[in-house]
Protein backbone atom coordinates (compact mmCIF):
# COMPACT_ATOMS: atom_id res chain seq x y z
CA UNK A 1 0.00 0.00 0.00
CA UNK A 2 0.91 4.09 -0.30
CA UNK A 3 2.57 5.13 2.78
CA UNK A 4 -0.86 7.61 3.53
CA UNK A 5 0.18 11.05 5.81
CA UNK A 6 -1.38 9.72 8.02
CA UNK A 7 -0.90 6.88 10.42
CA UNK A 8 -2.21 5.00 13.20
CA UNK A 9 -0.05 2.04 15.50
CA UNK A 10 -2.18 -0.48 13.70
CA UNK A 11 -0.61 0.20 10.47
CA UNK A 12 2.93 0.28 12.18
CA UNK A 13 2.40 -2.83 14.08
CA UNK A 14 0.92 -4.98 10.52
CA UNK A 15 3.98 -3.86 8.40
CA UNK A 16 6.36 -5.41 11.29
CA UNK A 17 7.85 -1.77 12.41
CA UNK A 18 6.49 -1.17 16.01
CA UNK A 19 9.52 -1.67 18.03
CA UNK A 20 7.13 -1.34 21.49
CA UNK A 21 8.45 1.68 22.25
CA UNK A 22 5.33 2.77 24.19
CA UNK A 23 5.55 7.04 22.92
CA UNK A 24 2.04 6.29 21.43
CA UNK A 25 0.62 4.86 24.47
CA UNK A 26 1.65 7.34 27.10
CA UNK A 27 -1.51 9.37 27.29
CA UNK A 28 -4.15 8.51 30.30
CA UNK A 29 -6.12 6.67 27.83
CA UNK A 30 -2.96 4.66 26.28
CA UNK A 31 -1.86 1.33 27.23
CA UNK A 32 0.45 -1.48 26.29
CA UNK A 33 0.28 -5.39 26.05
CA UNK A 34 1.68 -8.22 25.44
CA UNK A 35 1.76 -9.77 21.81
CA UNK A 36 1.35 -13.43 21.12
CA UNK A 37 5.48 -13.13 20.74
CA UNK A 38 6.41 -11.92 23.77
CA UNK A 39 6.88 -8.21 22.68
CA UNK A 40 5.06 -4.93 23.72
CA UNK A 41 2.74 -3.64 21.47
CA UNK A 42 -0.05 -0.78 21.88
CA UNK A 43 -3.21 -1.41 22.91
CA UNK A 44 -6.65 -0.03 22.95
CA UNK A 45 -9.82 2.09 21.11
CA UNK A 46 -7.41 4.50 19.65
CA UNK A 47 -5.44 2.07 17.53
CA UNK A 48 -6.64 2.27 14.16
CA UNK A 49 -7.29 5.94 14.42
CA UNK A 50 -4.70 7.61 11.81
CA UNK A 51 -3.65 10.99 12.89
CA UNK A 52 -0.11 12.88 11.34
CA UNK A 53 1.03 13.61 14.83
CA UNK A 54 1.18 9.51 15.49
CA UNK A 55 2.70 9.65 11.36
CA UNK A 56 5.67 12.49 12.88
CA UNK A 57 6.05 11.08 16.46
CA UNK A 58 6.09 7.09 15.63
CA UNK A 59 10.21 6.32 15.09
CA UNK A 60 10.00 4.14 12.70
CA UNK A 61 7.03 6.07 10.59
CA UNK A 62 8.55 6.96 7.24
CA UNK A 63 6.82 10.64 8.27
CA UNK A 64 9.17 11.59 10.71
CA UNK A 65 12.13 13.03 11.39
CA UNK A 66 15.53 10.86 11.00
CA UNK A 67 17.80 10.75 13.24
CA UNK A 68 20.44 12.95 11.22
CA UNK A 69 17.95 16.11 10.97
CA UNK A 70 17.62 15.58 14.90
CA UNK A 71 21.04 15.10 15.43
CA UNK A 72 21.88 18.53 13.23
CA UNK A 73 19.31 20.41 15.37
CA UNK A 74 21.04 19.17 18.59
CA UNK A 75 24.17 19.49 18.09
CA UNK A 76 24.42 22.40 15.44
CA UNK A 77 27.95 23.31 16.73
CA UNK A 78 29.73 19.55 17.18
CA UNK A 79 33.28 19.75 16.49
CA UNK A 80 32.97 16.05 14.67
CA UNK A 81 31.01 14.21 11.96
CA UNK A 82 30.56 10.91 10.97
CA UNK A 83 28.87 8.77 8.72
CA UNK A 84 28.86 5.64 11.74
CA UNK A 85 27.96 7.80 14.55
CA UNK A 86 26.74 11.31 13.88
CA UNK A 87 27.83 14.22 15.03
CA UNK A 88 29.82 14.39 18.18
CA UNK A 89 32.16 16.45 20.68
CA UNK A 90 34.30 13.50 22.00
CA UNK A 91 34.80 9.70 22.68
CA UNK A 92 36.40 7.61 25.01
CA UNK A 93 37.06 4.17 26.11
CA UNK A 94 37.83 3.08 29.80
CA UNK A 95 35.74 2.65 32.74
CA UNK A 96 34.69 4.15 36.02
CA UNK A 97 37.77 4.37 38.47
CA UNK A 98 35.94 5.44 41.52
CA UNK A 99 33.21 3.86 43.59
CA UNK A 100 31.84 0.27 42.61
CA UNK A 101 30.06 1.07 39.32
CA UNK A 102 32.33 -0.94 37.04
CA UNK A 103 31.52 -3.85 39.40
CA UNK A 104 28.16 -3.91 39.15
CA UNK A 105 27.61 -3.22 35.49
CA UNK A 106 28.10 -5.50 32.47
CA UNK A 107 30.37 -3.28 31.33
CA UNK A 108 32.88 -0.45 32.30
CA UNK A 109 30.43 1.51 34.90
CA UNK A 110 29.67 4.48 32.40
CA UNK A 111 26.05 4.53 32.04
CA UNK A 112 25.20 4.23 35.78
CA UNK A 113 28.14 7.00 36.62
CA UNK A 114 26.63 9.53 34.24
CA UNK A 115 23.06 9.27 35.50
CA UNK A 116 24.54 9.55 39.05
CA UNK A 117 26.67 12.69 37.88
CA UNK A 118 23.70 14.26 36.70
CA UNK A 119 21.87 13.76 39.41
CA UNK A 120 24.30 14.54 42.31
CA UNK A 121 25.37 18.12 40.45
CA UNK A 122 21.65 19.06 40.67
CA UNK A 123 21.36 18.78 37.15
CA UNK A 124 18.53 16.02 37.28
CA UNK A 125 15.53 15.58 39.78
CA UNK A 126 15.49 11.65 38.45
CA UNK A 127 16.32 9.22 35.71
CA UNK A 128 13.98 6.64 34.27
CA UNK A 129 15.62 3.63 33.61
CA UNK A 130 15.10 -0.22 33.58
CA UNK A 131 15.08 -1.66 36.89
CA UNK A 132 14.65 -5.63 37.37
CA UNK A 133 10.85 -6.64 39.14
CA UNK A 134 9.63 -9.39 40.60
CA UNK A 135 6.88 -10.98 38.23
CA UNK A 136 3.18 -11.67 40.07
CA UNK A 137 0.34 -13.33 38.91
CA UNK A 138 -1.52 -10.33 38.11
CA UNK A 139 1.94 -8.85 36.12
CA UNK A 140 4.65 -11.04 34.66
CA UNK A 141 7.33 -8.64 33.76
CA UNK A 142 10.54 -9.12 34.74
CA UNK A 143 11.57 -6.19 33.70
CA UNK A 144 9.73 -2.15 33.52
CA UNK A 145 11.21 1.53 33.22
CA UNK A 146 11.36 3.09 36.85
CA UNK A 147 12.39 6.78 37.24
CA UNK A 148 15.46 6.32 40.36
CA UNK A 149 15.59 9.44 42.51
CA UNK A 150 18.88 8.38 44.84
CA UNK A 151 22.27 6.80 43.63
CA UNK A 152 21.26 3.79 45.02
CA UNK A 153 18.08 3.19 42.98
CA UNK A 154 19.99 3.96 39.87
CA UNK A 155 22.73 1.00 40.93
CA UNK A 156 19.70 -1.05 40.76
CA UNK A 157 19.44 -0.21 37.07
CA UNK A 158 22.97 -1.52 36.16
CA UNK A 159 24.02 -4.70 33.45
CA UNK A 160 22.71 -5.17 30.42
CA UNK A 161 18.59 -6.05 29.65
CA UNK A 162 17.97 -7.98 26.41
CA UNK A 163 13.83 -8.03 27.38
CA UNK A 164 10.95 -6.23 26.14
CA UNK A 165 9.89 -2.68 27.91
CA UNK A 166 8.03 0.35 27.51
CA UNK A 167 8.35 4.05 27.96
CA UNK A 168 4.60 4.37 28.40
CA UNK A 169 4.28 4.73 32.16
CA UNK A 170 6.90 6.71 32.93
CA UNK A 171 6.43 9.38 30.37
CA UNK A 172 2.91 9.34 31.95
CA UNK A 173 4.76 10.27 35.28
CA UNK A 174 6.98 12.71 33.70
CA UNK A 175 4.05 14.62 32.60
CA UNK A 176 2.07 14.39 35.84
CA UNK A 177 5.10 15.06 38.41
CA UNK A 178 7.27 18.52 37.70
CA UNK A 179 10.86 18.01 37.29
CA UNK A 180 13.73 17.70 35.26
CA UNK A 181 14.83 13.94 33.65
CA UNK A 182 17.13 12.00 31.92
CA UNK A 183 15.75 9.02 29.74
CA UNK A 184 18.61 6.24 28.91
CA UNK A 185 17.53 3.84 26.01
CA UNK A 186 18.40 1.87 23.32
CA UNK A 187 18.20 4.07 19.75
CA UNK A 188 14.34 3.70 18.74
CA UNK A 189 13.27 4.80 22.18
CA UNK A 190 16.24 7.46 22.26
CA UNK A 191 14.49 8.51 18.78
CA UNK A 192 11.06 8.43 19.84
CA UNK A 193 11.54 10.71 23.15
CA UNK A 194 12.92 13.64 20.44
CA UNK A 195 10.40 13.13 18.72
CA UNK A 196 7.40 13.35 21.41
CA UNK A 197 9.82 16.67 22.94
CA UNK A 198 9.26 18.39 19.43
CA UNK A 199 5.18 17.77 19.90
CA UNK A 200 4.94 18.06 23.61
CA UNK A 201 6.13 21.06 25.29
CA UNK A 202 5.66 19.30 28.96
CA UNK A 203 8.18 16.71 28.20
CA UNK A 204 10.46 18.77 25.89
CA UNK A 205 10.79 21.09 29.30
CA UNK A 206 11.12 18.52 31.87
CA UNK A 207 13.22 15.67 29.55
CA UNK A 208 16.52 17.48 29.96
CA UNK A 209 19.57 14.73 28.80
CA UNK A 210 18.94 11.45 27.20
CA UNK A 211 21.95 8.23 27.08
CA UNK A 212 21.47 5.99 24.55
CA UNK A 213 22.60 2.56 24.76
CA UNK A 214 24.37 1.22 21.45
CA UNK A 215 22.26 -1.74 20.05
CA UNK A 216 22.48 -4.58 18.08
CA UNK A 217 18.49 -6.01 17.77
CA UNK A 218 15.84 -5.77 20.48
CA UNK A 219 14.87 -9.70 21.71
CA UNK A 220 11.38 -10.69 22.98
CA UNK A 221 10.29 -12.53 25.80
CA UNK A 222 10.25 -15.47 24.69
CA UNK A 223 14.37 -15.63 25.29
CA UNK A 224 14.11 -16.11 29.08
CA UNK A 225 11.46 -18.82 28.06
CA UNK A 226 14.57 -20.51 26.31
CA UNK A 227 16.85 -19.82 29.02
CA UNK A 228 14.35 -21.95 31.04
CA UNK A 229 13.84 -24.58 28.95
CA UNK A 230 17.68 -25.13 28.46
CA UNK A 231 18.65 -25.01 31.82
CA UNK A 232 15.69 -27.47 32.98
CA UNK A 233 14.00 -24.41 35.06
CA UNK A 234 10.16 -24.25 35.30
CA UNK A 235 9.24 -21.38 33.61
CA UNK A 236 6.41 -20.34 36.18
CA UNK A 237 9.35 -20.39 38.72
CA UNK A 238 11.75 -18.09 37.39
CA UNK A 239 12.13 -14.82 39.36
CA UNK A 240 15.08 -13.20 38.11
CA UNK A 241 17.31 -13.41 34.99
CA UNK A 242 21.24 -12.20 34.15
CA UNK A 243 21.70 -12.11 30.16
CA UNK A 244 25.52 -11.28 31.43
CA UNK A 245 26.36 -12.32 34.42
CA UNK A 246 30.36 -10.53 35.25
CA UNK A 247 32.84 -12.99 36.21
CA UNK A 248 36.57 -10.76 35.98
CA UNK A 249 38.59 -14.06 35.24
CA UNK A 250 36.47 -14.34 32.27
CA UNK A 251 36.64 -12.19 28.85
CA UNK A 252 33.64 -10.11 28.94
CA UNK A 253 32.38 -11.83 25.85
CA UNK A 254 32.35 -15.18 27.17
CA UNK A 255 28.12 -14.43 28.21
CA UNK A 256 26.86 -16.22 31.06
CA UNK A 257 22.92 -16.57 30.93
CA UNK A 258 21.63 -16.71 35.08
CA UNK A 259 18.19 -17.53 36.04
CA UNK A 260 16.96 -16.95 39.51
CA UNK A 261 14.13 -19.48 40.95
CA UNK A 262 11.45 -18.71 43.39
CA UNK A 263 12.94 -21.81 45.40
CA UNK A 264 15.95 -19.99 45.83
CA UNK A 265 18.24 -22.04 43.64
CA UNK A 266 19.64 -21.01 40.47
CA UNK A 267 20.31 -22.43 36.71
CA UNK A 268 23.08 -20.49 34.68
CA UNK A 269 24.77 -21.43 31.66
CA UNK A 270 27.25 -20.10 29.15
CA UNK A 271 25.88 -18.52 25.73
CA UNK A 272 28.29 -20.56 23.25
CA UNK A 273 26.28 -23.87 24.84
CA UNK A 274 22.91 -22.66 24.36
CA UNK A 275 20.91 -23.39 20.97
CA UNK A 276 20.59 -19.85 20.44
CA UNK A 277 23.29 -18.66 22.05
CA UNK A 278 24.99 -16.17 19.16
CA UNK A 279 23.40 -13.15 18.97
CA UNK A 280 24.66 -12.41 15.50
CA UNK A 281 21.55 -14.87 14.24
CA UNK A 282 19.07 -12.89 15.18
CA UNK A 283 17.12 -15.56 17.71
CA UNK A 284 14.00 -13.47 19.10
CA UNK A 285 14.93 -10.29 17.24
CA UNK A 286 11.85 -7.78 16.87
CA UNK A 287 10.93 -7.56 13.76
CA UNK A 288 11.48 -4.03 13.40
CA UNK A 289 14.82 -4.49 13.92
CA UNK A 290 15.38 -5.24 10.40
CA UNK A 291 14.85 -1.63 9.13
CA UNK A 292 16.78 0.54 11.65
CA UNK A 293 20.06 2.56 10.70
CA UNK A 294 21.11 3.88 13.91
CA UNK A 295 23.96 1.62 16.11
CA UNK A 296 25.16 4.66 18.15
CA UNK A 297 21.43 6.55 19.52
CA UNK A 298 23.20 9.27 17.42
CA UNK A 299 19.89 11.74 19.07
CA UNK A 300 21.55 10.99 22.70
CA UNK A 301 23.18 13.52 24.68
CA UNK A 302 25.94 10.86 25.33
CA UNK A 303 25.87 6.97 24.49
CA UNK A 304 27.33 4.10 25.34
CA UNK A 305 28.82 0.60 24.54
CA UNK A 306 30.85 -2.27 24.84
CA UNK A 307 34.72 -2.07 23.81
CA UNK A 308 34.51 -5.02 22.05
CA UNK A 309 38.45 -5.12 20.45
CA UNK A 310 41.49 -6.31 22.04
CA UNK A 311 42.94 -5.90 24.33
CA UNK A 312 39.25 -4.87 25.85
CA UNK A 313 37.10 -7.80 24.90
CA UNK A 314 39.30 -10.03 27.13
CA UNK A 315 38.98 -8.02 30.10
CA UNK A 316 36.58 -9.54 32.32
CA UNK A 317 35.85 -6.03 34.35
CA UNK A 318 34.15 -4.27 31.42
CA UNK A 319 35.12 -1.51 29.48
CA UNK A 320 33.13 0.96 27.91
CA UNK A 321 32.93 3.36 24.56
CA UNK A 322 31.35 6.17 24.97
CA UNK A 323 30.23 8.74 22.49
CA UNK A 324 29.79 12.17 24.43
CA UNK A 325 27.24 14.84 22.07
CA UNK A 326 26.30 17.23 24.87
CA UNK A 327 29.49 20.30 24.77
CA UNK A 328 28.15 19.85 28.98
CA UNK A 329 28.81 16.35 29.08
CA UNK A 330 32.22 16.36 27.23
CA UNK A 331 33.46 19.16 29.44
CA UNK A 332 32.05 17.23 32.95
CA UNK A 333 33.69 13.97 31.69
CA UNK A 334 37.03 15.42 31.30
CA UNK A 335 37.08 17.47 34.42
CA UNK A 336 36.35 13.95 35.77
CA UNK A 337 39.77 12.49 33.95
CA UNK A 338 41.36 14.72 35.37
CA UNK A 339 40.27 14.07 38.54
CA UNK A 340 40.90 10.53 38.64
CA UNK A 341 37.21 9.63 38.88
CA UNK A 342 37.36 8.06 35.27
CA UNK A 343 39.85 6.30 33.54
CA UNK A 344 39.23 6.58 29.89
CA UNK A 345 41.36 7.51 26.62
CA UNK A 346 40.40 9.67 24.01
CA UNK A 347 39.58 7.98 20.57
CA UNK A 348 38.56 8.91 17.08
CA UNK A 349 35.35 7.28 14.96
CA UNK A 350 36.89 4.59 13.47
CA UNK A 351 38.20 3.32 16.81
CA UNK A 352 34.34 3.43 18.11
CA UNK A 353 32.82 2.01 14.55
CA UNK A 354 35.12 -0.62 14.54
CA UNK A 355 33.96 -1.83 18.30
CA UNK A 356 30.99 -2.61 16.81
CA UNK A 357 31.96 -3.25 13.47
CA UNK A 358 29.58 -6.78 12.81
CA UNK A 359 26.45 -3.91 13.85
CA UNK A 360 27.23 -1.49 11.23
CA UNK A 361 27.26 -4.23 8.65
CA UNK A 362 24.16 -5.59 9.08
CA UNK A 363 22.17 -1.85 9.54
CA UNK A 364 24.23 -0.49 6.63
CA UNK A 365 25.77 -3.30 4.17
CA UNK A 366 22.50 -5.17 5.52
CA UNK A 367 19.95 -2.61 5.82
CA UNK A 368 20.41 -1.57 1.88
CA UNK A 369 19.95 -5.02 0.89
CA UNK A 370 16.53 -5.55 3.18
CA UNK A 371 15.11 -2.38 1.23
CA UNK A 372 15.41 -4.23 -2.07
CA UNK A 373 13.48 -7.15 -0.99
CA UNK A 374 9.37 -7.35 -1.53
CA UNK A 375 7.48 -5.87 2.05
CA UNK A 376 4.15 -5.76 3.42
CA UNK A 377 2.79 -2.26 4.89
CA UNK A 378 4.42 0.19 5.02
CA UNK A 379 7.84 1.02 2.95
CA UNK A 380 10.32 3.00 5.83
CA UNK A 381 12.20 5.57 4.71
CA UNK A 382 16.43 5.13 6.17
CA UNK A 383 19.02 7.19 5.58
CA UNK A 384 20.75 4.04 3.56
CA UNK A 385 19.51 4.24 -0.03
CA UNK A 386 18.29 0.37 -1.14
CA UNK A 387 21.26 -1.51 -3.08
CA UNK A 388 22.65 -4.80 -3.48
CA UNK A 389 25.90 -4.10 -5.06
CA UNK A 390 28.74 -5.49 -4.25
CA UNK A 391 27.54 -8.05 -2.02
CA UNK A 392 28.69 -11.52 -2.46
CA UNK A 393 26.04 -14.38 -2.61
CA UNK A 394 27.24 -15.87 0.75
CA UNK A 395 26.70 -12.91 2.54
CA UNK A 396 23.29 -12.16 0.71
CA UNK A 397 22.59 -15.78 1.97
CA UNK A 398 23.54 -15.05 5.49
CA UNK A 399 21.03 -11.99 5.75
CA UNK A 400 18.52 -13.75 4.66
CA UNK A 401 18.68 -16.42 7.12
CA UNK A 402 19.24 -14.07 9.73
CA UNK A 403 15.83 -12.71 8.59
CA UNK A 404 14.27 -16.20 8.19
CA UNK A 405 15.98 -17.37 11.99
CA UNK A 406 13.88 -13.91 13.28
CA UNK A 407 11.05 -14.60 12.27
CA UNK A 408 10.62 -18.01 12.78
CA UNK A 409 12.64 -17.88 16.17
CA UNK A 410 8.58 -16.24 17.28
CA UNK A 411 6.45 -19.10 16.03
CA UNK A 412 8.25 -22.10 16.90
CA UNK A 413 8.71 -21.05 20.41
CA UNK A 414 5.32 -19.91 20.61
CA UNK A 415 4.18 -23.43 18.92
CA UNK A 416 6.68 -24.93 21.66
CA UNK A 417 4.82 -23.09 24.38
CA UNK A 418 1.20 -23.61 23.59
CA UNK A 419 2.22 -27.76 22.90
CA UNK A 420 3.99 -27.69 25.94
CA UNK A 421 7.11 -29.49 23.65
CA UNK A 422 10.48 -27.19 24.16
CA UNK A 423 12.26 -29.70 22.27
CA UNK A 424 9.97 -28.55 19.01
CA UNK A 425 11.57 -24.83 19.37
CA UNK A 426 15.09 -26.03 20.72
CA UNK A 427 15.51 -28.56 17.89
CA UNK A 428 15.09 -25.92 15.21
CA UNK A 429 17.27 -23.67 16.58
CA UNK A 430 20.07 -26.25 16.91
CA UNK A 431 19.63 -27.31 13.51
CA UNK A 432 19.19 -23.29 12.57
CA UNK A 433 22.45 -22.07 13.82
CA UNK A 434 24.37 -24.98 12.80
CA UNK A 435 23.67 -23.38 9.56
CA UNK A 436 23.99 -19.86 10.03
CA UNK A 437 27.86 -20.95 11.56
CA UNK A 438 28.47 -22.89 7.95
CA UNK A 439 27.22 -20.02 6.46
CA UNK A 440 28.75 -17.39 8.03
CA UNK A 441 32.20 -18.60 9.65
CA UNK A 442 32.48 -21.93 7.21
CA UNK A 443 32.28 -24.23 10.68
CA UNK A 444 31.63 -27.99 10.45
CA UNK A 445 31.18 -29.53 6.91
CA UNK A 446 28.52 -27.66 5.32
CA UNK A 447 30.78 -24.54 6.31
CA UNK A 448 33.74 -26.18 4.60
CA UNK A 449 32.18 -27.08 1.49
CA UNK A 450 30.95 -23.52 0.89
CA UNK A 451 34.13 -22.27 1.53
CA UNK A 452 35.27 -24.65 -1.31
CA UNK A 453 32.18 -23.07 -3.48
CA UNK A 454 33.46 -19.90 -2.82
CA UNK A 455 36.83 -20.40 -3.49
CA UNK A 456 35.99 -21.65 -6.63
CA UNK A 457 33.46 -18.63 -7.47
CA UNK A 458 36.56 -16.37 -7.28
CA UNK A 459 39.27 -18.35 -8.85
Amino acid sequence: MADPVALSPRDVTRSGLCIGCGSCAARPDGRMEWDSYGQRKPAGARQSERTEAFAQTCPFSPHASDESAIADARFPAAPHADERLGRFEAAFVGHVAEGDFRAIGSSGGMVSWVAAELLRTGQIDGVAHVVPTVPTDRDGRLFRYRISRSAGEIAEGSKSRYYPVDLADVLQEIRATPGRYAIVGIPCFIKAVHLLRATDPVIAERVTHTLGLFCGHMKSAAFVDSFAWQLDAPRADVRAVEYRRKDPDRPANWYTAHLSLADGTARWQDWWHLADGDWGAGFFQNSACNWCDDVVAETADVSFGDAWVEPYSSDGRGTNVAVVRSPALAAAVRAAIGDGRLALTEVDAAFIAGTQEAGFRQRRQGLAYRLTWWKRGIRPRKRVAPSAAGIGWRRKLVYRLRYGIAAWSHRLALAARILGVPALYTGWARTSLRLYEALTYHRWRLGAWIARVEGKKHS
